[in-house]
């Protein structure tokens, strides 16, 4: 991937997509004091670029709970015995694929991995931990920590209005 050089309204497109990607081309160039052809053009680059990786909608988990009942959320921790790249890879490339995964990230110190997973219910978390844990002879630890109330979800990165002074 090539690299990009952004400039202030880059940095404010990306700030303005992030809190309503829904936006239509029209909102964001009259919030960024741009033409609709030039604002187009610069997310088509941003896109291109890979800075705006995709859109998705962000589902409320109450108002979802109330149509569906409400699922687990589970923060687990996963060591593996050994943490060659091999097996880490591995071990990555398996929960990632995995549907009830909804993040994954690769720490240290500490455990190998931190995964956030959602299931419908308790039978469903055992399968999972069957499914990911359990069958994998290399995994030796797995704790996890089961969510009572989510204070706060933020995806939105912090990016500076101006770019950095050279």
């Amino acid at each position: 991937m090539k690299s990009i050089e952004l400039d202030s309204t880059d940095l404010q497109l990306l700030d303005a997509l992030q809190a309503d990607a829904s936006a239509s081309n029209q909102a964001l160039a009259e919030q960024l004091r741009i033409s609709p052809p030039t604002c187009l053009r610069r997310v088509k680059r941003l896109r291109e670029a890979g800075l705006i990786e995709r859109q998705v909608a962000l589902l409320n988990p109450e108002r979802l709970a109330q149509a569906l009942g409400h699922g687990l959320t589970a923060l687990v921790e996963v060591t593996l015995d050994r943490q060659d790249a091999e097996q880490l890879e591995a071990f990555e490339a398996r929960v990632v694929a995995d549907e009830s995964v909804q993040q994954c990230y690769r720490v240290s110190p500490g455990p190998d991995f931190v995964l956030v997973v959602g299931a419908a219910d308790m039978p469903a978390y055992l399968a999972l931990t069957q499914r990911l844990f359990n069958s994998d002879a290399h995994v030796r630890n797995v704790k996890t920590f089961f969510s009572v109330k989510r204070s706060k979800f933020e995806p939105r990165l912090s990016v500076p209005l101006t770019p950095p002074a050279d």
